[in-house]
């Protein structure tokens, strides 16, 4: 084998396990199958008593989580799921305060009639209440919903944006000035 075969073959062999550890890992607590070559993987977790929602392969197509133990879905937990097509995630006992508010926009994007069959387990007031009927008050006072590093871009943009603002306004007080000594000094000129 020459060289040039070698690295072909290894840079396969590679981009292969590469291919295996991003997409096709099954979560051990869960039930795969492929929907054919390219095609993605149907996800069965069902019924599994799951507390969290497992690390999920990006080439997801349908996703069961339905009847387990879920209460919240951790941020940012789902995104990489692109190829989505189906996701039942019901009859899970849903702690519907602000941690519940990712899944619900998750969801609101991503597949609005699973968002119709999920129901508040808690707290009680909310009891049997559906997720896609919350409004912002019943899920009670959010605090921090944005991170603090969020919060520092803030105030970081918000004195860049004042020091732009005053600096424009030097500059437009320096031109306004300048025309002037320039228009004394044409004037004095022609006398």
């Amino acid at each position: 084998m020459n060289k040039t075969e070698f690295i072909s073959v290894a840079g396969f062999a590679i981009s292969l396990l590469f291919h295996m550890t991003q997409t096709e890992v099954c979560p051990s607590t869960c039930n795969c199958k492929s929907l054919g070559e390219m095609k993605g993987l149907h996800i069965d977790c069902s019924s599994r008593k799951l507390t969290e929602v497992p690390a999920l392969p990006v080439n997801t197509k349908r996703l069961y989580l339905q009847n387990n133990s879920l209460t919240s879905v951790p941020p940012g937990a789902l995104d990489s799921l692109r190829s989505l097509e189906e996701v039942k995630i019901f009859d899970n006992p849903w702690n519907c305060d602000c941690h519940i508010l990712y899944l619900k926009l998750w969801l609101e994007d991503v597949s609005a009639p699973s968002l119709a069959n999920i129901r508040c387990a808690t707290p009680a007031p909310l009891k049997k209440k559906p997720l896609s009927q919350l409004t912002g008050n019943e899920l009670g006072i959010c605090k921090r919903l944005l991170p603090i590093k969020c919060l520092e871009f803030f105030w970081r943009d918000l004195i860049l944006i004042a020091g732009a603002i005053t600096t424009l306004i030097l500059v437009a007080w320096a031109l306004k000035f300048s025309k002037n000594i320039l228009c004394e000094t044409e004037i004095m000129d022609a006398y």
